[in-house]
């Protein structure tokens, strides 16, 4: 646990698809705000596990698939849902300002699963 997953540009589809809303995060070894942006996403991580996959691709080893988004500053960090984006961030965020931008898209699959007319009363 507290680990990201590090993937390339070989296994960005495979992991950018699926139910779960995979959130990657296009990073560098030399990136300051990529190193301060790290720890805030393993905690997410481990917080939301089950209900968001994170996973880390470094853009001096893999240029595809940065390039393909237009990633052109970095941190950026692409949610994606069923395989499409669906949100873009650029830059360090500290985390109650990211996890404000994500929930929108993680609150969907709650959603179904919530009752929604839990103490609600019927109009006469």
């Amino acid at each position: 646990m507290g680990q990201l997953t590090h993937i390339t540009d070989a296994a960005f589809e495979a992991e950018i698809k699926g139910e779960t809303p995979v959130l990657v995060d296009f990073w560098a070894e030399w990136c300051g705000p990529c190193r301060m942006v790290a720890p805030v996403l393993e905690q997410i991580a481990v917080e939301q596990a089950g209900k968001l996959k994170i996973v880390k691709l470094n853009v001096d080893e893999n240029q595809h698939t940065p390039m393909h988004f237009n990633v052109s500053g970095i941190p950026t960090m692409i949610l994606f849902k069923d395989g499409e984006m669906v949100e873009r961030i650029v830059g360090f965020m500290p985390k109650p300002q990211l996890m404000k931008k994500l929930e929108p898209h993680l609150a969907a699959s709650v959603a179904e699963t919530a009752p929604t007319t839990a103490g609600a009363t019927t109009p006469v």
